[in-house]
């Protein structure tokens, strides 16, 4: 299990990399809608939203399973994510 500092880290890196991708993809492609791009950055930045506001939960019983969780959830997110960049 990552420790609360890494698992913070790694939700921030991934939510950037997914968020700099739909950018760089509007770059690459100027003349297609960018408001398909900008609903994949909002979708990204609520999900980190969300998934900081867990991690920052102080009535939680299991640590280690509340982090494990949260570390599941951030990988079906990140997943489904970039799928929509993939598919514009």
């Amino acid at each position: 299990m990552a420790n609360k500092r890494t698992l913070k880290r790694d939700i921030n890196y991934v939510m950037g990399d997914i968020i700099e991708a739909a950018y760089l993809h509007q770059i690459a492609n100027p003349k297609e809608d960018p408001a398909k791009s900008e609903a994949v950055v909002d979708q990204a930045i609520a999900d980190f939203d969300e998934l900081i506001a867990k991690m920052n939960r102080k009535d939680v019983e299991n640590k280690k399973q509340h982090f494990k969780s949260i570390e599941k959830e951030l990988e079906v997110k990140a997943t489904a994510l970039v799928e929509k960049i993939n598919a514009l």
